[in-house]
């Protein structure tokens, strides 16, 4: 066999019969070569980036979470204040209302009255706790048979507390133990017992806008048959006694 020997000084790069050569130095295999220049000198592993990434962001992130914390504790330190601060103000505002409910009460509706004495045995007993009503006469007037709490006639600082025996305009007669509406005997189912003490005679006549007033117990009763001022003016009149609270087995409404 015969081999052709080629000299390859005899060969033109530029002519066209050599494109082929040409072609070739700008295979896809330089290109790899390109590419590969064109890489970084080392891999590296994305695990490894993403975990460096995420510790970079975390230490970044622990000033500002520290600065959050501090805040945190701060405004609840704050919201701490203002809400000790309403609680104490509540309290004082209900004490306060309660306060002024009291001074309504007593003043105006009702009277807390203690009777110091057995005058009006045995509707009511010694030392006895009762409420009256400031209310009962404003649009009305007393009654026959009212138990009232007034000022004393004689001495107006002092409160006293009797039955309603003579409306205005009334005669009252006391004789024997008996009492009379003009001329008209009075039935008493009240009284503590037989009545033996000042029994008469006496005659009273009743002032307009007046009230004659005795104690249930006769026998022991500080009332208008010995006073100098005789009669209850209406405006002296404070309330009407409808409670008695103490003793607790007296418990109940008056009559």
């Amino acid at each position: 066999m015969k081999l052709d020997v080629i000299d390859f000084n005899d060969i033109d790069l530029d002519s066209d019969e050599n494109e082929d050569y040409r072609d070739y130095d700008d295979s896809n295999e330089s290109e790899d070569y390109k590419d590969y220049d064109d890489c970084d000198d080392y891999a590296i592993d994305p695990e490894f980036l993403a975990t460096s990434g995420e510790s970079k962001e975390d230490d970044s992130d622990e000033p500002e979470h520290g600065e959050k914390n501090q805040n945190k504790k701060q405004n609840k330190k704050q919201d701490k204040k203002p809400s000790l601060a309403r609680e104490i103000l509540s309290w004082v505002l209900t004490f306060l209302l309660a306060i002024g409910v009291a001074l309504v009460l007593k003043n105006f509706i009702i009277i807390n009255a203690v009777v110091p004495t057995g005058s009006m045995e045995n509707t009511i007993l010694k030392h006895t706790n009762l409420f009256g009503n400031r209310l009962a006469y404003i649009n009305s007037d007393p009654k026959r048979g009212d138990i009232i709490i007034f000022k004393f006639p004689d001495n107006e600082e002092k409160k006293y507390v009797k039955r309603v025996i003579g409306l205005p305009g009334e005669k009252v007669s006391i004789d024997e133990g008996k009492v009379l509406i003009d001329g008209k005997e009075l039935k008493e189912d009240y009284l503590k017992e037989e009545w033996t003490v000042a029994t008469g005679p006496y005659e009273f006549e009743v002032p307009e806008d007046c009230y004659f007033v005795m104690g249930d117990n006769r026998n022991n009763s500080l009332d208008a048959r010995y006073w100098n001022n005789t009669y209850v003016h209406k405006d002296k009149i404070i309330a009407k006694a409808v409670f008695a609270y103490y003793p607790f087995s007296r418990i109940g409404f008056l009559e």
